[in-house]
């Protein structure tokens, strides 16, 4: 059972997407469910439009799901938990204040030490306890040995007592913290293997503490994914435009392609380009390097231009926003102009301004003049051979000829060569020069 368990506090980040796809290739190719789950327990940075735009992104990448669950509609099971642990003495009563704690913290600072809860609360009697009208919270007694565990990325990993602590697991207002939350959901709803980023590491042995506490025997498995870089090589900020999985897809840039690229990233692959559905076939959790993998946008575009060229014409004129009859020959319009496009955006773009009536201010009379020749509608079918006889007849020569029939063709002083447009223009000419504001 895998699950994928993102926070509804901003927009998905390509990060995040990554671990949801490893997710889901790794679940259907063990036969077995994706969970989707919803981490709101942290109601002040909670965004509830965020839920929904989550859901419909995955939808985009054909990521289904076979159970939803809402981590707060959960929080009678994380009381419960809690109380189990404090009932066993497991857990205890915290009722040092954030003022005490704070100052605590900066005296380890000021001693070049890292700070540790110093167990002020741990051994006070029950009568103490329940005489105490201060407000508390729940923290779990730190682990009596070593824990370790098994990453199939980064290896095996240990933590000892000290680094875990006695951490809280329950908040004064009685919410659970994100690690109890998250390792009662694990537990609760049979999750066998967790992937996610490296930034999650500190927090796994935290999580499986909080599992043996509770007398959970069943084993969990564990791949924490390397961070991802921006171009300069530092770790790549949420604030960056292109971390944005909403942005990427704004632009025009095709869900098969991101998730191509973010499974590439890092990655050795028997094919560079590739849908998810084929990579279930050869995709391995282990093969994921170590190292970090740095964003590199201009592969992301290469492999974007890709995707587009094995679109059917259906799908492509869809995207486009074609809806008249020569989709077929649409397509094959919208695919050579990868040659200089990268996006669907862009297409777009290169695509309507052929396709839309144009006002010009340079070489009006040509213009007018090679429409007037074109009107007719008798054009060859190469493009030489269309060129001659447009000269022959216009008597026009050199950039007073060529200039005028692009901008006629194509709205545009600038462009692929004409003797390869042409051919895949043909089809459109007779209505574009009817359409033309030239006469």
């Amino acid at each position: 059972m895998y699950r994928f368990a993102p926070s509804p506090t901003g927009d998905l980040h390509i990060g995040n997407l990554r671990a949801a796809i490893f997710n889901y290739i790794c679940a259907r190719q063990n036969k077995t469910n994706f969970i989707l789950r919803i981490e709101d327990t942290d109601k002040a940075r909670n965004i509830p439009e965020k839920i929904e735009q989550i859901q419909e992104i995955l939808k985009l990448f054909g990521l289904s799901w076979q159970h939803y669950y809402v981590q707060s509609d959960n929080l009678k099971f994380h009381r419960q938990m809690a109380m189990k642990l404090l009932s066993e003495k497991k857990a205890f009563a915290c009722f040092c204040t954030e003022d005490e704690l704070a100052q605590k913290k900066e005296e380890a600072k000021k001693a070049n030490k890292p700070y540790r809860y110093d167990g002020k609360c741990e051994n006070l009697a029950d009568i103490d306890v329940l005489e105490n009208e201060k407000p508390f919270v729940v923290r779990i007694k730190k682990p009596e040995k070593n824990i370790n565990f098994k990453d199939l990325i980064k290896g095996d990993l240990n933590f000892e007592p000290k680094d875990i602590d006695s951490f809280v697991i329950m908040r004064v207002d009685k919410t659970p913290t994100y690690n109890f939350a998250c390792a009662v959901d694990d537990m609760l709803q049979g999750v066998t293997c967790v992937i996610r980023g490296e930034d999650h590491v500190s927090n796994t042995p935290k999580q499986e503490h909080i599992r043996a506490s509770l007398a959970y025997d069943k084993k969990i498995t564990y791949a924490h994914l390397p961070i991802i870089l921006n171009e300069h090589g530092s770790k790549m900020s949420k604030r960056e435009a292109h971390s944005s999985v909403r942005w990427l897809l704004d632009e025009g840039i095709l869900p098969c392609a991101i998730a191509n690229y973010l499974i590439l990233l890092g990655n050795k692959t028997p094919l560079e380009i590739f849908d998810i559905q084929e990579a279930i076939k050869w995709f391995d959790l282990e093969k994921i390097s170590k190292a970090a993998a740095k964003f590199d946008m201009k592969k992301l575009l290469q492999i974007n231009r890709e995707h587009i060229k094995r679109l059917d014409d259906e799908s492509l004129c869809k995207l486009l926003s074609y809806d008249k009859d020569l989709k077929k020959e649409y397509a094959n319009l919208a695919r050579f102009y990868t040659q200089e496009s990268s996006t669907i955006k862009e297409i777009k773009q290169k695509l309507d301004l052929i396709f839309q009536t144009q006002e010009y201010s340079d070489f009006k009379d040509e213009i007018r003049l090679l429409a007037k020749l074109l009107k007719e509608g008798n054009f060859a079918y190469d493009y030489e051979s269309f060129k001659k006889d447009l000269i022959q007849k216009s008597a026009l020569k050199g950039k007073n000829f060529f200039m005028p029939l692009r901008l006629l063709l194509t709205n545009s002083a600038h462009g692929p060569d004409l003797n390869e447009l042409y051919p895949l223009l043909r089809v459109f000419l007779k209505d574009l020069i009817k359409e033309r504001n030239v006469f």
